[in-house]
């Protein structure tokens, strides 16, 4: 057996082709079970360019240009668990083979949604975000693999995020425009309505948009789709919720040409794996079609998925030391329940309007409509009258006191540990207590100390889009599409809570006394206020492309082209006293950017069994709303030199096939030049005369411009059904995700005094330095066994290495060797700086993984099992984490790391310990 196996690895077995006028292959595809026939499977000869679909009683045809002697079947719809069939081709006869089984996929939707939909990451994740789950419904191994296996360690495909790919629903995308990326959460809980997907990935191309160099995914919820019958699941996890309900129901095409699927589902729970990390979510779903005749039909689709999730803290070392990687520090006691200062809340309904038209046979034209609007919010506690409310705040910790400057406090040390340990969480009845004070103060009565406030953006979106496809001949497809997105995002903190004050809160900076809205000021605001910002963005984009894919027996490739047009545009609804006038007031500049997109590439079929696969493509676009404005919050100031984004991005693959062994080998190579990045945090050690009061610390906008990335690797995916029940599998990654030059870096912030309120620091060191977003090299090895009585059960292994820290960019600028009178330090020591800016690397780790189901047919409905259990190790592990920027220069750098313990330490992410996920659902 493992001489054969290394023989077809290799490819030594491989077949030749001829081709015939007179040979006929038929057959039937039929559930295991009940032996019903399977409708609309997708029969392919590998290697060749000949499909076909089973038609209402399972069966299908192959009766032209058939090549002769060894071949493969390939059966594949979406819900069934694709087969592979050999068969040998003789000239001039018939074949017929009855009776093939497809049985149900009862495992990887499920996997896959608790993975990716409740799992995503937020923004203020340092842009750690997963998008493998993205490549979930591809029949690709690796693929597979970095959705199931590798997603929990954050692993980033080719380590790009997720504004490379694009995500449609009937042809819509739904990738914002403020930061590119999809908002899962927008449709959370629709399993069962959401998998009918196809999906292309790389460059390779897709029938609906030109796509990213991720690839694209769209989902199809057109009514008519969907099977016959109904479906309620029920699942318990430790992960993100606790509890989960979901019903759905579809009608099948009814008289009258109509035809319904509907859904309704609700996950909640007190909290995740990470303390106090609440969910509670509702989904519903409505899709209705009417098939007017035989050219027209339309459908409707809404949804409606409603979120709210506490989030968790990353935090310090000497955090997790004392309370262990479950730690949160954004709750507290109140009442006796645990309360979570930071909530992300996403209301955001999505409508949708299709027409699809069968102008031909051989030509469709699908006409969309889509509007979405709602709220995502993000709150916080503010408290410019009072105290650090933090738990974790640096002053509270042991460290701060071993590094008094007088020497070790071993006492105050200890009493901070000792309280951080025993407490350690918000004291909301402290606040409470501060605000009852303010409003009773024998001096007059004073705004609130802390309120609760969140950060919100309110966006209404219109999207319009043609897309059509024609069948020229049977060698020639020509897709083409026309787009139009228009965005109006309106802006704006929201009181949410006074925490007990009677009086409001002051809507003024109480650091700098800058006035939020000059035009009302020193005004109070209350519940339901605006506060703090106030602002509207504009964004417009037309696009379209046109692509043509051919296919031929030895070769197929193809040809695709785009072109973008976007404007931006910020409108100040206040005017803020630091950027006064039409500096931060009224429409600012209107930005418009021109992109355009190339791509080509070519499959090579060397025989049935090997083929090479290639791809290379050159995208120029806008630059996000998030990357184009210094501070949105304050002022129209634009990112200096702002320009379209150059994307290369070039692949090349090696795939083996046979009835035993599938393999692919992959090398890809990608740059991303001429982008930008702004980031906000409290910066320490800053050199420059123009700042307020000659401090040498403020809270600022840190703006990269002109960044050059490079990622360069190889991904191997292979499995073997080495007995028709044990399936081995391995996956692996290894890449070099690298910033690939010295960007420009410049601060801004309402506390500086120069006339555009930044200070420009020159370049950046940060070429050779990695990317940060999860492990670099990947990989993992396991098995599958699929028993005939429909029970299953599998284990992976996986190893995951060559994971960094993000670095500060400040730190690699001029400002770590200049003193703040600007001038080198006279105590600077070059190679201890070295040291000091070496970039952290994560220590390599394996997690094991196990997964396994059993499935009934009573009469005729349908009970199934599922269960998952990861990290079965419990092994402790970083996914992630970021330098402070407290430490801005090479004096206070030094200092801190000569501690004991370290004051302003990296704060890092952790993976879950052990978790599990545990599903059942009834079918009818």
């Amino acid at each position: 057996m493992q001489k054969r196996f290394l023989i077809l690895f290799f490819g030594i077995l491989s077949g030749f082709t001829m081709f015939a006028q007179q040979t006929v292959v038929t057959g039937s595809v039929k559930q295991p079970i009940s032996l019903e026939p399977i409708s609309d499977v997708t029969v392919t000869i590998e290697g060749t360019n000949l499909s076909t679909l089973t038609n209402e009683l399972g069966v299908f045809a192959f009766n032209s240009k058939l090549p002769f002697g060894e071949q493969v079947l390939r059966l594949t719809k979406n819900g069934f668990v694709p087969q592979r069939y050999p068969i040998i081709v003789n000239e001039g006869e018939t074949l017929t083979i009855d009776d093939m089984v497809m049985e149900k996929d009862l495992s990887g939707n499920d996997l896959f949604t608790i993975t990716l939909s409740d799992d995503e990451l937020n923004d203020d994740t340092s842009g750690a975000d997963n998008i493998s789950g993205l490549l979930s419904s591809s029949k690709d191994v690796f693929q597979r693999t970095a959705a199931f296996e590798f997603s929990s360690s954050f692993f980033k495909v080719r380590g790009l995020d997720s504004e490379n790919g694009s995500v449609l629903i009937n042809g819509i995308e739904m990738n914002k425009l403020y930061n590119g990326r999809p908002q899962w959460s927008n449709w959370g809980g629709l399993n069962d309505v959401m998998r009918n997907q196809e999906l292309t990935s790389g460059l390779t191309p897709s029938a609906y948009n030109f796509g990213g160099i991720l690839g694209t995914t769209n989902m199809n919820t057109r009514a008519s789709s969907y099977r016959e019958g109904g479906r309620v699941t029920y699942s318990s996890s430790n992960r993100s919720y606790t509890n989960r309900l979901m019903a759905s129901y579809a009608s099948g095409l009814m008289e009258g040409g109509w035809s319904y699927a509907i859904m309704a589902g609700r996950r909640w729970g007190n909290e995740g794996f990470q303390d106090a990390s609440l969910y509670d979510s509702n989904s519903f779903f409505v899709s209705v079609e009417k098939q007017i005749n035989d050219k027209h039909s339309l459908n409707f689709t809404s949804i409606y998925a409603p979120n709210r999730r506490g989030k968790s803290s990353p935090n310090t070392q000497e955090v997790y030391d004392l309370k262990g990687i479950k730690y949160n520090e954004y709750w507290g006691y109140l009442d006796g329940d645990k309360r979570n200062s930071r909530i992300k809340e996403v209301e955001e309904p999505v409508l949708m309007l299709n027409h699809y038209w069968d102008l031909s046979s051989k030509t469709r034209l699908n006409t969309n409509v889509g509007y979405q609007f709602g709220k995502l919010g993000n709150s916080r506690l503010d408290y410019s009258g009072g105290s650090n409310p933090s738990p974790a705040y640096y002053q509270d910790l042991p460290s701060y006191h071993l590094a008094d400057s007088d020497g070790p406090d071993y006492a105050g040390a200890y009493l901070a540990e000792q309280e951080f340990i025993n407490n350690g969480q918000i004291d909301w009845n402290y606040i409470f207590t501060a605000n009852l004070n303010n409003n009773t103060d024998i001096n007059g009565s004073s705004p609130a100390a802390y309120v609760l406030y969140e950060d919100r953006a309110d966006d209404k979106q219109l999207t319009v889009n043609s897309i059509l496809s024609s069948e020229i001949n049977e060698n020639i497809l020509f897709n083409a599409s026309i787009n139009y997105k228009k965005l109006k995002s309106e802006n704006f903190g929201e009181i949410l809570d006074l925490l007990g004050s009677t009086i409001g809160a002051s809507n003024v900076d109480s650091f700098d006394n800058f006035q939020y809205d000059a035009q009302n000021p020193d005004r109070i605001v209350g519940e339901g206020d605006k506060f703090r910002y106030n602002y509207n963005l504009f964004a417009d984009v037309i696009s379209g492309y046109a692509q043509a894919q051919f296919k031929y027996n030895k070769i197929d490739f193809y040809l695709s082209g785009s072109v973008t047009n976007t404007t931006y545009q910020r409108e100040g609804l206040w005017e803020h006293s630091r950027f006064a006038g039409d500096k931060s007031y009224g429409k600012g500049e209107k930005l418009t950017f021109n992109g355009f997109g190339a791509k080509a590439g070519f499959t090579y079929k060397i025989t049935g069994k090997h083929l090479l696969d290639v791809n290379g493509g050159y995208i120029t676009r806008a630059p996000s709303l998030r990357n184009t404005f210094s501070n949105s919050r304050e002022n129209h100031n634009v990112v200096r030199g702002i320009e379209e984004e150059k994307v290369n991005a070039f692949d090349a693959s090696y795939i083996f096939r046979s009835p035993i062994v599938q393999a692919k080998i992959t090398g890809f190579y990608s740059t991303i030049k001429d982008a930008n990045e702004v980031g906000f945090y409290y910066a320490d050690g800053l050199s420059g005369d123009v700042i307020a009061e000659n401090s040498t610390s403020a809270f600022v906008q840190e703006v990269l411009t002109g960044i050059d990335k490079k990622n360069i690797g190889v991904e191997l995916g292979i499995e073997a059904q080495v007995t028709p029940t044990i399936k081995l599998k391995g996956a692996a990654s290894v890449g070099e995700y690298t910033y690939d030059n010295n960007p420009d870096l410049y601060l801004t912030s309402a506390s500086f005094e120069s006339a555009d309120g930044s200070i420009s620091y020159g370049q950046a060191n940060l070429k050779d330095y990695k990317v940060a977003g999860g492990p670099q090299r990947a990989a993992s090895v396991g098995f599958e066994y699929r028993d005939p009585d429909y029970w299953w059960f599998g284990a992976t292994a996986n190893f995951f290495s060559n994971a960094y820290l993000d670095v500060n960019a400040l730190t690699r600028t001029k400002n770590f060797y200049l003193d703040a009178d600007g001038l080198p330090f006279n105590d600077y020591d070059a190679e201890l700086a070295n040291e000091l800016l070496k970039q952290e690397k994560f220590d390599e780790y394996m997690v094991v993984n196990l997964v396994g189901g059993k499935s009934w047919k009573i009469d005729q409905y349908y009970v199934g099992f599922f269960a998952s259990i990861g990290n079965v190790l419990d092994k402790e592990y970083k996914t992630g984490g970021f330098e402070q920027g407290r430490n801005a220069n090479f004096r206070e750098l030094r200092d801190d790391n000569a501690n004991p313990k370290r004051v302003f330490g990296p704060k890092y992410w952790y993976g879950r310990g052990t978790n599990y996920f545990v599903n059942v659902y009834f079918r009818f």
